[in-house]
């Protein structure tokens, strides 16, 4: 079993071990500060402990803040993609994204994914295994620094990146809550968004906690047959079981859900297809993120042309559903989730890289 990090404890958690070493309650406030405000990535950069104190806890409570084994920065410098190598040499991925108007994070939930969703590079590669609350708050940290350097700050965090969040729960709710206390980052519950490809008993969990975190959900076709070819989970939780889920999700929390659609020429992107969308969802507290399909070397499938993504989303509002398309970042640097991992295991081991998206 892996051993528990000084990013894994939660503050109390981390003021009872302190206290076991005979240490006052304020350490625990130092430490935090040094984590969550000056973004120290060793024990060492904490000058406000004794040296004693720093040599005992790095032997007895590693920080092991991953390093960066790639970076890559898109043409408009306002989206980064790191690949981090954790402890145990696995790599996961973060994206940090600059927009008008607030810096988002997109993190990782597990090292590959059971998925299998034939539209994600993530998906192809497999499961490896799942990252812990500590190796998630890495990811964010490691985002805020960046954006400090350019005298911003983080605002917005995204569970969207490789793996599927609600398949490791504990692990992703845990980060929330330690990313949301006040005595950290202090991210407002609304700073978070949770996407799942349509994980039914996550989404009816998470439906119960007093946390009001966003919602977005991966739905991308209105007919379970279109939708099982793309998501396999759809044939354990088809359509209707998912929107029985959000339905329970909507009447607890009221809470309006984001229905994500990756547009796919040819496959998904016809009026037709848009008028399935908006009778599936009229009537729901919702709304349709439209996102033309990310494209990766050796894909069978290409993204709609602007003119179907247009079409789409005229249909959707003419019948009333509220809908966006994603403004679309990071294309030339790999950003869909798994990419970047791919790519550079590629080079590690000489095979090509035939991952989809």
């Amino acid at each position: 079993m892996r051993e528990s990090t000084l990013l894994d404890l939660p503050f109390e958690t981390l003021r009872d071990r302190l206290a076991e070493l005979g240490e006052p309650a304020y350490r625990a406030d130092q430490i935090w500060r040094a984590v969550y405000h000056d973004f120290a990535i060793e024990y060492g950069a904490m000058t406000t402990l004794p040296v004693g104190l720093r040599s005992t806890l790095a032997s007895g409570l590693p920080f092991d803040s991953p390093s960066i084994e790639a970076t890559q920065e898109s043409s408009d410098r306002r989206t980064s993609k790191s690949l981090l190598r954790l402890a145990d040499g696995a790599s996961i991925e973060v994206v940090s994204m600059h927009y008008d108007d607030r810096r988002t994070v997109c993190v990782s939930t597990q090292i590959g994914c059971a998925m299998g969703c034939r539209i994600c590079a993530t998906g192809q590669a497999g499961f490896v295994r799942d990252l812990s609350v500590g190796e998630i708050v890495a990811q964010v940290l490691h985002a805020a620094r960046g954006f400090r350097e350019h005298d911003r700050r983080l605002s917005n965090v995204v569970y969207m990146g490789m793996g599927e969040p609600l398949a490791n729960y504990e692990a992703t709710l845990g980060s929330i809550r330690m990313l949301n206390d006040p005595r950290g980052l202090g991210l407002g519950a609304r700073s978070f968004t949770v996407s799942t490809v349509g994980h039914v008993l996550g989404i009816e969990r998470l439906a119960s906690e007093d946390l009001q975190v966003n919602l977005a959900v991966s739905l991308h076709a209105a007919e379970d047959e279109l939708r099982t070819r793309l998501l396999p989970i759809n044939e354990t939780y088809p359509i209707d079981r998912l929107l029985e889920a959000c339905r329970t999700y909507l009447a607890k929390t009221n809470r309006r859900i984001t229905f994500e659609v990756a547009l796919i020429d040819g496959v998904n992107d016809s009026p037709d297809h848009a008028r399935r969308l908006s009778d599936l969802l009229r009537g729901l507290l919702c709304h349709v993120n439209l996102i033309p399909l990310n494209p990766v070397p050796g894909c069978a499938w290409k993204r709609s042309p602007n003119e179907h993504v247009d079409r789409f989303s005229s249909v959707l509002r003419q019948r009333g559903i509220p809908v966006s398309v994603r403004v679309r970042r990071g294309i030339e640097i790999q950003a869909g989730c798994g990419q970047l991992r791919a790519a550079n295991e590629s080079r590690e081991t000489g095979y090509p890289d035939s991952s989809v998206r």
